[in-house]
């Protein structure tokens, strides 16, 4: 496999309807390729012909890990983040440090960033949104948020490079995450 130094691969990491999805519109806007984890996740789900639930999805999500290793979606999403045609990339669903260092290992142009949100803010939006994986009471959505935490999705967050915080309108957020690109743009380009 080419492993493919020039590329600027920003690692994402957010709690579940922290707004990963509006930070990765906003950078695909100005031009970033995305690779989104989750998929691969939602791609065994199909291949086990097993409904995409929040509770299934996320009990693939740690069966996985627990039997290919921690790194394991991070690997499979490796080819995905070669191929892609553009040097700048954004990878949504980062969930643990060992990711982050998977990554480093093959994408030395790396930044962590997280977007965080309060957690009555991210069930609402969650609520609203109706993902086939979202939750639609509180217990649900604690449960898959003790999930994600597990798996070390609190640790990567704590140690973003960036942090946007997700409380504002929306293109208030957009300009946020155009500048906080920008930013790191410029630190991998000087």
């Amino acid at each position: 496999m080419q492993i493919t130094a020039e590329k600027l691969v920003v690692a994402l990491a957010g709690m579940p309807g922290s707004g990963k999805s509006l930070v990765v519109d906003t950078a695909r806007r100005i031009g970033y390729d995305v690779v989104l984890m989750g998929d691969v996740v939602r791609e065994e789900a199909r291949k086990r012909g097993v409904e995409p639930d929040a509770k299934n999805i996320g009990n693939i999500m740690l069966e996985l890990r627990q039997t290919e290793g921690k790194t394991v979606i991070a690997r499979r999403c490796v080819p995905r983040i070669v191929s892609a045609l553009g040097q700048r990339l954004i990878v949504d669903g980062v969930r643990s440090l060992d990711e982050v260092d998977e990554f480093r290992k093959r994408f030395p142009k790396l930044v962590l960033m997280a977007v965080h949100a309060s957690p009555e803010t991210r069930f609402r939006r969650l609520y609203s949104r109706r993902r086939s994986d979202d939750a639609d009471d509180w217990q649900v959505f604690h449960e898959r948020d003790m999930r994600e935490l597990s798996v070390g999705l609190g640790s990567a967050i704590a140690m973003a490079e960036y942090v946007i915080v997700n409380e504002d309108h929306v293109e208030a957020v957009r300009r946020k995450v155009r500048e906080t690109l920008g930013k790191v743009e410029r630190k991998w380009t000087r």
